[in-house]
């Protein structure tokens, strides 16, 4: 308010000023720095005690050190400390001074930066070398605007920023953990009851550019009535040390990590790998993340692991899902473990697949990694290893790529050959060649062929999110077929890969209001039963009379794994009901057992949801429910089911972490373990609602919060809701942005000023009152008032007992000391004395 008084009457004493000089011919003269302003037309008691100092220059701000949020081109960088200095050539002015670190961050093109010329002994930028530039303070906002032509500037687009903006965040320690426990009772004549807690995690502390990481992860088991003990077990499963190496595009990783290839198949190793980080690229250039997929026949716990390390672990409701939250890092065969509310399980394999492997002209991506193939108990068991692969754009649309693998008895080569086709998509295919030499079989020699295609048909609605085909002959061994051959008594390696089929397909129907995605994967094998895994949705939304937005939703999957089939449909159909809710009914047939049920869902605020369900599952009535809680201390998702005559199951699933910094800490609700996050500073002040693009999360008593939804090289937004924002606070800045290197810690302070409203009168100690224009700072140098006719002032952020300090002249004149008690009444009027200080 007080700051909105500072501006509206800037603007009323301009207006004034320069219609009285139209109509009376008095002096009212808007120059190209200076301002005069004609007082005669303001109604005051005391023309003669006015002070307009700080309006008589155009956005004059008086030289010393501010706290600015850097603003280029409408994009938010983080406060820092901005110096305005008076120039050599003009003592009365004042102009900022944009050091070299500062314009580093800019993201200048070289030749720019080669043009550029400085001031104050080299320490300040003269921005009369960028042509165009603009440069301009606001202390009512406290930032620091810049204007630069866009084409001094690197390539940016409107989500990611060039290198130079990235940021490696501030030192800090965390705690990141996915903890479920389950209990499930069978009705049946031994009245066992079966209780399982399991858990991952990741404790990790950031050091300058590195990210030291140790995931975890446990289960305890126990069943009552069986006399058997408890199982339980606790395993360290990873280490790692990983920064980024900025000026390769390039991630190096130092310890135990999985081969991150596109062309060998992965395997768990330890030692180091350097490696173009796609995530580094702008969006439409980088790869994408792999999902999973399924149907869950009840409230159920989804388990996605590879070699025995748990990737994510969440609790579903009944019904189809998708997650699409994993590391884009990824790679490889994933194991998924659905574990029903009755104790059944589904398993099934995702292979996840890559994008054909092409690089822009004239540039180089590389991935390389040494070290000795390892286990999930830590221990080496294997020769050591070097591989190296690249991808080189050869010209407009044509890449080369290949690579090779090496160690004792093993090596591997690979070349390939990939093209932009333009309208037609992108198409790569590419030959591997391996050799082993195994003690019971002698040496093997083999080949691999490999066909992979992606496209997005935007007239059509269609997307080939990945297609691939390959064959690999009967005498071919990846590394990982090596390392199991070797140690087996036969020298032949179980689940020797053939032959592979994947699909995955997105299409949209406009016209109809109808989308589809197809998902299939088919793999053979030379030694062990094929698999097979088959997901097809398709979704329409249509209107019924007054009832508006209906869904209707159909999916089929087959999956068949280790020999064991299970095909499964899903049918859905839902209406809006009510402001958030909406009404459902599903029927669904898994392994033969048909169910039907209604189901009612619902919202509660930004941050609830709950879902109701009833229905017949065979012969026997199906009860159940699931409610989800988005926290600021953790997400908590809880489910609990009854299917009578049969079982009985409840889960609680928690998800969350603690960050400690050297600018504060606070627990928080999780994204990716171990990612990337933000600490937000809100000056002290508790309850601030602050979010990124999910639901906010509320400071805590120290004026801290963590917002953990945000990605790597990526421009992310931190806001403060100011709808929720408390009466009695107010944020000078509620929107910045930043990007940050993957891992980081971000940290950005929003200035909020907390404390009562009040109307005050102020004396100075002969009994006069400050001039009119005259500003009231508080204990922060953060606006709270201005004084106007006869020493009245209306002031915001008020905390019992405070002082406020009162400036004319453009320096301190007067000190005031709060009442201990603010009075609520904005009826009441505070006396205020203003004393030398």
């Amino acid at each position: 308010m007080a700051r909105y008084f500072s501006r509206s009457l800037l603007a009323i004493l301009c207006q004034a000023s320069l219609g009285t000089s139209v109509l009376l011919g008095a002096v009212g003269v808007v120059q190209a720095q200076d301002i005069k302003f004609n007082a005669d037309i303001l109604d005051l008691k005391d023309r003669g005690n006015i002070d307009l100092s700080q309006f008589t220059q155009k956005g004059f701000i008086l030289p010393g050190t501010y706290e600015l949020a850097i603003k280029l081109n409408n994009q938010t960088l983080p406060v820092r400390p901005v110096v305005f200095l008076a120039p050599d050539d003009d003592p009365k002015d004042s102009k900022a001074c944009l050091p070299p670190e500062l314009v580093e961050q800019l993201g200048l093109t070289d030749t720019a930066l080669k043009g550029l010329t400085w001031w104050h002994e080299g320490q300040c930028l003269d921005v009369a070398s960028l042509k165009g530039m603009e440069v301009r303070g606001d202390l009512n906002t406290n930032t620091l605007t810049l204007n630069i032509p866009q084409a001094y500037l690197e390539y940016s687009s409107a989500n990611w920023d060039p290198p130079s903006r990235w940021e490696e965040g501030i030192p800090g320690i965390l705690l990141d953990y996915n903890v479920n426990a389950q209990t499930q009772r069978q009705n049946s004549n031994d009245n066992r009851q079966n209780n399982t807690m399991s858990g991952n995690g990741v404790v990790g502390a950031n050091m300058g550019s590195w990210r030291l990481r140790a995931s975890w992860q446990t289960r305890i088991s126990h069943q009552t009535g069986s006399g058997k003990p408890s199982e339980r077990f606790f395993d360290w499963t990873q280490y790692t040390a990983h920064r980024a190496i900025v000026p390769l595009r390039a991630k190096l990783t130092l310890g135990e990590d999985f081969l991150n290839s596109d062309i060998f198949d992965s395997f768990r190793f330890t030692g180091g790998s350097l490696v173009s980080d796609d995530n580094m690229l702008p969006p439409n250039l980088r790869g994408y993340a792999p999902e999973v997929s399924g149907v869950a026949r009840s409230n159920a716990k989804v388990l996605i692991s590879q070699q025995g390390r748990v990737i994510k672990e969440v609790l579903v409701a009944a019904g189809p899902f998708r997650i699409q939250d994993l590391d884009s890092a990824v790679s490889g065969a994933l194991d998924v473990r659905v574990e029903e509310a009755d104790g059944s399980v589904q398993r099934f394999q995702v292979d996840t697949a890559t994008i054909p492997y092409l690089t822009r002209p004239g540039q180089l991506r590389f991935k390389l990694a040494t070290g000795r193939p390892s286990d999930w108990k830590h221990q080496v068991n294997g020769p050591v290893f070097a591989t190296g692969e690249f991808s080189w754009g050869v010209s407009n649309g044509w890449s080369l790529y290949g690579g090779g693998l090496g160690s004792d008895n093993y090596g591997a080569l690979s070349v390939g050959l990939g093209r932009d086709l333009m309208a037609f998509g992108a198409l790569s295919a590419d030959v591997t060649q391996s050799r082993a030499r195994l003690p019971q079989q002698g040496t093997l020699k083999g080949g691999s062929y490999r066909l992979s295609y992606s496209k997005r048909f935007e007239q059509t609605g269609s997307q080939v999110t990945f297609a691939g085909y390959r064959f690999s002959d009967n005498r071919f061994m990846s590394m990982a077929d090596y390392l199991s051959a070797k140690d087996d008594q036969t020298g032949v390696a179980p689940r020797r890969g053939k032959e592979m089929y994947t699909l995955s397909l997105n299409q949209q129907f406009a016209s109809l209001g109808l989308s589809a995605h197809l998902s299939y994967n088919h793999q053979t094998y030379w030694n062990q039963d094929p698999t097979d895994r088959y997901n097809l949705s398709l979704a329409r939304y249509f209107d019924i009379g007054r009832f508006r937005n209906v869904s209707l939703s159909l999916t089929a999957y087959r999956n068949n794994f280790n020999n064991s089939k299970d095909d499964g449909m899903y049918l859905s159909l839902s209406m809006p009901w009510g402001n958030s809710g909406s009404v459902s009914y599903s029927g669904s047939y898994t392994s033969g057992t048909n169910s039907h049920a209604v189901s009612y869902f619902n919202r509660v605020g930004d941050a609830d949801s709950y879902q109701l369900r009833a229905g017949m599952t065979g012969n026997y009535a199906d009860l159940s429910g699931y409610y989800s809680h988005r926290g600021s201390l953790a997400q908590i998702d809880g489910s609990a089911s009854v299917l009578g005559g049969q079982y009985s199951s409840v889960g609680l699933s928690m998800s969350g972490g603690a960050t400690l910094t050297p600018q504060g800490g606070a627990l928080h609700r999780n994204g990716i373990l171990g990612g990337t996050r933000m600490l937000i500073d809100t000056d002290g002040v508790a309850g601030v609602p602050v979010g990124g693009y999910g639901s906010s999360v509320y400071s805590n008593l120290f004026g801290k919060a963590v917002v953990a939804d945000v990605s790597s090289y990526y421009r992310n937004s931190v806001r403060i809701d100011v709808d929720k924002l408390a009466d009695n606070a107010q944020a000078t800045n509620s929107v910045m942005q930043g990007t940050l290197t993957e891992g980081a810690i971000g940290y950005r302070h929003f200035e909020v000023v907390e404390g009562y409203k009040a109307i005050a009168v102020l004396r100075l100690a002969d009994g006069s009152v400050p001039p009119f224009g005259a500003t009231v700072l508080n204990a922060k140098r953060q606006e709270v008032g201005m004084v106007n006719d006869a020493g009245n002032a209306y002031l915001s952020g008020l905390k019992g007992g405070e002082n406020l300090s009162v400036h004319w002249n453009n320096q301190e004149q007067c000190r005031v000391t709060l009442p201990p008690e603010i009075p609520r009444n904005m009826g009441s009027t505070l006396l205020l004395l203003c004393v030398k200080g």
